[in-house]
């Protein structure tokens, strides 16, 4: 046996909410032998495991890649903290836990683009195969699958004051936006079991690694395919500063995400030509979308103090956080089950757009930004973001250093259109402060604040008052015109046995929350990688 010789069937590259579920895919078949990388550690934290811990894993150099945006124009030139997951289960371990599909017509869009077997008449079973449904199977639904999806643990009477108060501007109160339709107010549903957070680590991969055929490596940071003509061989990656080198049989397949997978790919030589050249990497193949087409989700926050109390009373109380922590080793409710936010709507800017294009995130608390400490008032927070933004922006190494941090572009706000939707995005969140359920809770508004009144002002305080809701995708995006990164089968375009499977393959962002459809492109791509397998060309 030489070196080159292929250690492994599948060499996966991350193991975030795509890579463990392909992980666990690919494995169940003893024949295939897997081998996953990941550069991050154990998913041993405790807070990893309580659903309000991305308050502690988020921004925290052992959990967390820490990226930061480059100063943009469009947000007063500030830069945003980026979190991405650097541990097992990845952005799963240490996102929100909000459980969201998006809109049929996002999928149907993405096959119009020329995906065929993208519509969601397609990606529907893969939703229903990942879930495993507490409320019970139906058309929507499914049970018995690796991911716990469940209500929340939590209410708080403000929660049901602005569900009321949504109602009242009319909104519809919809009990499931991932049922028949998403249009409407009411509660989250979740990525958690009886009180503990339920990340594709532990649906995934937790089962599987008692698999023989399943090699897993923790912090193993991949720095670059390794090539035998068009074709990938295999992956170097560093482990305790030692380089390694793994070789695969059939495929290797990134997931690290869209900003880990065009970084790994330009390092590679794949990427746009004068990029590549201007550092003195060898072009592999010409792809000029690699690392382009950047979405995320923008959303402006309005902050309102209340005469009823809110979780910020209780966080700020000594002894009041001390009944909380008594409270969910008891009996697994209360704070410290809290997702990202209570109440979801979903519904239209104005009254010409056909489908709901903007979305609220709810909370019963109110901070500076997400992660810092609670306001010292009673207050909650009412935050608005375009479902399907405009503008588009970039990511793009800045050497041929594999540590390096990429360059992130978002371009926030630079489409016209963005500007209008944010701009009526927060007329809509006014008027469900205003209404009779709400505004006789509501002392005033903190953020933006009154002195925000004409469409000018109002674009000023999105510029100034916004923050990500950690969703950037599309960065190899699946299609078959000049700027594809991959074809529908998620193969490389030009480069054989190279795939990326994760949330950078989509054309165009979902109308939700993108933790659900990336693993639901997961799951749709182990089935394709297998059928390959089955039926080589």
């Amino acid at each position: 046996m030489t070196d080159r010789d292929p250690q492994y069937d599948y060499i996966i590259v991350g193991a975030g909410s795509a890579g463990c579920v392909l992980a666990n895919r690919l494995s169940a078949d003893p024949g295939n032998r897997v081998l996953l990388l990941e550069a991050g550690g154990a998913d041993i934290n405790p807070w990893i495991h309580i659903p309000v811990g991305y308050f502690k894993t988020m921004h925290h150099p052992a959990t967390d890649w820490c990226y930061v945006t480059e100063p943009d124009v469009g947000i007063a030139s500030r830069r945003l903290q980026w979190p991405r997951g650097k541990v097992l289960g990845g952005s799963s371990s240490l996102n929100g836990l909000l459980y969201v599909r998006g809109q049929p017509q996002d999928y149907d869009r993405w096959a119009q683009l020329g995906n065929r077997g993208w519509s969601f008449a397609d990606v529907l079973p893969y939703f229903k195969k990942s879930e495993d449904q507490e409320r019970g199977a139906d058309a929507f639904h499914g049970v018995g699958g690796p991911l716990k999806v469940s209500d929340l643990r939590l209410r708080r009477p403000i929660a049901d004051y602005f569900i009321e108060a949504a109602t009242q501007v009319g909104i519809p109160f919809n009990d499931d936006y991932n049922g028949a339709r998403q249009e409407g107010v009411g509660y989250f549903q979740q990525t958690a079991h009886k009180g503990f957070r339920w990340s594709t680590a532990k649906g995934f991969l937790r089962p599987a690694r008692r698999r023989r055929n399943l090699t897993v490596l923790t912090r193993a940071h991949t720095t670059q395919l390794l090539f035998d003509g068009d074709a990938v061989a295999g992956v170097e990656y560093l482990r305790q500063g030692q380089a390694h080198q793994a070789w695969s049989g059939r495929e290797v397949v990134l997931s690290t995400g869209a900003i880990g997978s065009p970084q790994l790919l330009q390092l590679s030589g794949i990427g746009d030509r004068a990029l590549l050249d201007g550092l003195g990497i060898p072009l592999v193949r010409d792809l000029p979308g690699v690392g382009q087409n950047l979405q995320d989700h923008l959303q402006v926050r309005l902050v309102y103090k209340t005469s009823q109390r809110t979780l910020n009373d209780e966080v700020n109380n000594v002894f009041k956080r001390a009944r909380v922590g008594l409270q969910y080793l008891l009996t697994r409710t209360g704070p410290l089950t809290l997702a990202a936010s209570q109440v979801a709507i979903f519904t239209k800017s104005n009254a010409t757009v056909e489908r709901p294009d903007i979305q609220f995130h709810m909370q019963p608390l109110s901070a500076d930004k997400p992660g810092d400490g609670a306001h010292k008032f009673s207050a909650f927070t009412s935050s608005v973001c375009q479902l399907r933004p405009y503008s588009r922006g970039h990511v793009a190494i800045r050497s041929k250093d594999p540590l390096q941090h990429p360059a992130i572009h978002p371009n926030y706000l630079s489409d016209e259109r963005d500007q209008r939707v944010a701009v009526d995005g927060i007329k809509v969140a006014r008027r469900i402060a205003a209404a009779p359920a709400l505004a006789k809770h509501i002392i005033g508004e903190y953020v933006p604040g009154d002195s925000y009144r004409s469409d000018a002002e109002l674009l000023d305080a999105a510029r100034r008052f916004s923050q990500t809701i950690y969703h950037p995708v599309g960065t190899c995006k699946m299609g078959r015109d000049a700027m594809a990164v991959v074809d529908e089968r998620l193969r490389v375009h030009g480069v054989r046995r190279l795939r990326v499977v994760d949330a950078s393959i989509m054309p165009e962002i979902v109308s939700g929350n993108t933790n659900a459809p990336t693993i639901m492109i997961a799951e749709k791509a182990a089935d394709m990688i297998l059928e390959d397998a089955a039926t080589p060309a």
